[in-house]
């Protein structure tokens, strides 16, 4: 499974917006240079988020955009899904009950829906708080004299 950069930008996107959440609504091109985010590749990617009520958008001067809830609502999961599609290393176990017609005598089906299962687990069980409290973690042990 390989996670495009669509997606990787979305998520730091996001953590930029959950890590500014008392700012107000953040510029696009604000965030483009904290990311090192080209602003066009960004503009691409908020109609899919816009689409899914994870951001509020305010136009104008003062103009941007806000996460819609607290980051502790946004699992790493949940976006990927938006900007990926499905997380499903192999096609055959993206629906339940598995439509494929080997299915019954398939000897790797249950290796391809364990996968699934440790991926799907795992991504949503990390959230936007918790990549932002693990980061804060690092740099706050990170102190020179």
């Amino acid at each position: 499974m390989r996670i495009s950069t669509k997606g990787r930008y979305a998520l730091r996107m996001l953590i930029d917006l959950a890590e500014h959440k008392n700012d107000g609504f953040v510029a696009l091109k604000d965030i483009a240079k904290r990311q090192g985010i080209s602003k066009k590749y960004l503009e691409q990617i908020v109609p899919i988020l816009n689409k899914s009520d994870i951001l509020k958008t305010n136009r104008g001067y003062q103009g941007g955009y806000m996460l819609a809830r607290e980051p502790n609502k946004y699992t790493v999961g949940m976006i990927l899904r938006l900007t990926e599609g499905s997380l499903a290393p192999v096609s055959c176990v993206e629906h339940t009950p598995v439509e494929c017609e080997r299915a019954a005598e398939c000897p790797t089906l249950s290796v391809w829906q364990g996968l699934y299962k440790v991926i799907t687990e795992y991504l949503d069980g990390i959230t936007l708080q918790d990549i932002l409290d693990r980061h804060n973690e690092n740099y706050s042990n990170d102190y020179i004299i």
